[in-house]
């Protein structure tokens, strides 16, 4: 039993904990894909941000670039490169995303932001790290967001500006809200977006 896997580490919303993806049915939709030969298996890792409640300021992102995933590559039988590697995230956790998958880019292959709740303290940089990334080492990008989205301003002004760039990236605007009812919906969509990612990486 030799066989290594990819991962997929996703972040949870404000005020929820580490369960969340799987109550929204991520693990179910992985497991379809992979018992029906449309995904390799892989691993998924669900971090428990226990800072939700206080600013971006306070060490999680730090933690999980520095600590959880080193910690996840010599505990479990992943690939450990960039190719075999990706970050997702909803609301706050998609906050977490925009900061750690730009600020890191050459962690990750693919970076999706569900709703994602930008960080008020993030927004003077966010230019600045969209133009540091080399333009032939951006991670692939999902941005999605409901039509009621109440962060679907600060969401257009950042897919705006990936536009402005030049960064190829999937933008889905659909029907729906700031909720769990819109991600159920598309959960497992989004899982099937990151699997595709690993189908063509030797």
């Amino acid at each position: 039993m030799d066989a290594r896997y990819p991962v997929l580490y996703l972040l949870h919303g404000q005020t929820y904990t580490d369960d969340q993806w799987i109550r929204l049915g991520a693990v179910t939709a992985a497991d379809n894909l992979i018992l029906s030969g449309k995904a390799q298996p892989f691993i998924i890792v669900f971090p428990d941000d226990r800072y939700w409640n206080l600013p971006p300021g306070t060490g999680f992102g730090e933690r999980l670039i520095n600590d959880l995933i080193p910690y996840i590559d010599q505990n479990y039988r992943t690939l450990p490169d960039r190719g075999h590697r990706a970050l997702g995230g909803l609301s706050r956790g998609g906050g977490w995303t925009v900061q750690l998958g730009l600020k890191h880019y050459d962690m990750f292959s693919s970076i999706g932001m569900h709703s994602p709740a930008i960080f008020v303290e993030d927004s003077p940089y966010i230019e600045k790290w969209i133009t540091a990334v080399p333009s032939d080492q951006w991670p692939r990008v999902w941005i999605d967001a409901g039509d009621q989205d109440k962060e679907l301003g600060s969401i257009t002004q950042f897919e705006g500006l990936l536009t402005a760039y030049g960064v190829p990236h999937e933008w889905r605007m659909y029907t729906g809200d700031h909720s769990e009812v819109y991600w159920r919906a598309h959960v497992a969509e989004y899982i099937q977006w990151y699997a595709d990612g690993w189908s063509n990486t030797p």
